[in-house]
């Protein structure tokens, strides 16, 4: 009996707690570009080597969007849209979520 009303008065604690906390603004500038019928998020995230961030929007799962197109060739436009330097192939690469990260260079 004591354990549980102690559990209770710690779930109130934390749960009253969460109404204090402020929402965390992005530190990042985000730009959204169009290519090939797609919005992407170009984010940068790293800055010695400078990395980008390209992310795709699902337009929320449509069957009947626009054709599919490779995401590579995509991401790589996106971050060239963005940003208007290239981006290294070599460098780039896709985590589990779909999230392209590549370096650029501007020459």
């Amino acid at each position: 009996m004591l354990l549980r009303g102690t559990m209770i008065a710690l779930v109130a604690t934390l749960g009253l707690s969460a109404f204090n906390a402020e929402p965390v603004a992005a530190k990042e500038e985000t730009k959204s570009v169009f290519v090939m019928s797609r919005t992407w998020a170009v984010t940068q995230v790293s800055d010695a080597p400078v990395v980008y961030r390209a992310t795709r929007d699902n337009n929320n799962l449509n069957p009947f969007g626009p054709p599919p197109r490779l995401r590579t060739i995509q991401a790589m436009a996106a971050i060239q849209q963005a940003t208007g330097c290239k981006a290294i192939y070599s460098s780039m690469y896709q985590n589990i979520s779909g999230q392209f990260f590549s370096q650029v260079s501007c020459n």
